[in-house]
């Protein structure tokens, strides 16, 4: 089958896009979960993560870049495997400037020339090892769908939210609201989570998941910055598992590995558990210093320059 794979990507250090940043939603906020500096800032890790994909998945027929009017500038974009996707080629004017990667990811499926299997990646994520499309799509061509347990997390965090008045975080909140509506329809809750890593999809079944909740999803359409009403992209897989057009299966830290920057003891993780996949989580936790030295680090794991670089 012909697998493709698609990445979100922005540089948050562009002057222009920061200006149009600003105007649409106002300064990033140092501790924000929802509009700080780690949801933006380019350490270079698009780069680091096309080498994984040439290094261990060679196979994937052609790789497209979602970004708002911008290209990395090692980019070769001559080469044919690679596009560059603008946010108005797929968005509609509603969502406009576009700062929410939920949002965005609603729109992924209607990427011109998108193969009907594909992969979707946060720019931070990366291939460790070898694999093939056996490891994203089962015999049957349907989707290996990897989930993190969070049951009695989930607990701790109603309690937290009811008991002590502790709000739940956006994440959380918006993977509660693609596991409700899912539960509404179907009649069963996943409380599995995402794995937070490089994950598969067909191109028909999320059309038909958006067109199945139109108006629910039309609500969060001009939400410019991540909100509490978004509904996180792993409503494609509930609605997946509940018609069983997808595979489960639960992830071990030694298949799939989230690493977060500001945690230094991850590095050590890293090499302990030396998992297929892994992704560098930046957020409101790290700062400048902990962001060079992902870029150190993945420039000694990824040395080699690939065919996709000027």
């Amino acid at each position: 089958m012909d697998v493709d794979l698609v990445y979100l990507w922005v540089d948050g250090n562009d002057p222009q896009w920061l200006e149009k940043h600003n105007a649409c939603i106002g300064r990033m906020e140092a501790k924000s979960a929802v509009n700080c500096k780690g949801r933006y800032a380019d350490n270079d890790e698009l780069k680091y993560s096309l080498r994984s994909i040439e290094q261990y998945a060679p196979w994937i027929r052609k790789i497209f870049i979602v970004t708002d009017n911008q290209t990395p500038k090692w980019l070769d974009t001559s080469n044919p495997r690679v596009r560059v996707v603008d946010h108005k080629e797929i968005m509609p004017p509603v969502c406009l400037p576009c700062f929410n990667a939920t949002v965005i990811e609603h729109f992924l499926w209607k990427i011109p020339g998108l193969s009907e299997h594909f992969l979707f990646a946060n720019d931070d994520m990366f291939i460790n090892k070898k694999v093939s499309p056996a490891f994203f799509f089962a015999d049957d061509g349907l989707p290996i769908i990897r989930l993190t347990h969070s049951r009695l997390r989930d607990l701790f965090l109603m309690f937290k939210k009811r008991c002590l008045g502790i709000p739940l975080k956006n994440y959380v909140q918006i993977v509660r609201n693609a596991a409700k509506l899912v539960e509404k329809k179907y009649g069963v809750y996943y409380d599995g989570k995402s794995h937070h890593n490089i994950d598969a999809y067909l191109k028909s079944d999320c059309q038909r998941t958006e067109e199945m909740f139109k108006n629910e999803i039309g609500r969060t359409l001009s939400n410019h910055v991540r909100s509490g009403n978004d509904i996180q992209r792993s409503l494609f897989a509930y609605v997946a598992l509940a018609e069983k057009r997808g595979h489960e299966l639960y992830v071990t830290q030694k298949t799939s590995f989230r690493f977060h920057i500001q945690n230094m003891k991850h590095y050590d993780k890293l090499e302990k558990y030396n998992p297929v996949l892994f992704c560098m989580n930046d957020s409101e936790y790290a700062n400048d210093g902990d962001r060079e030295k992902v870029t150190d680090f993945l420039a000694k794991r990824f040395p080699e320059k690939s065919r996709f670089e000027k």
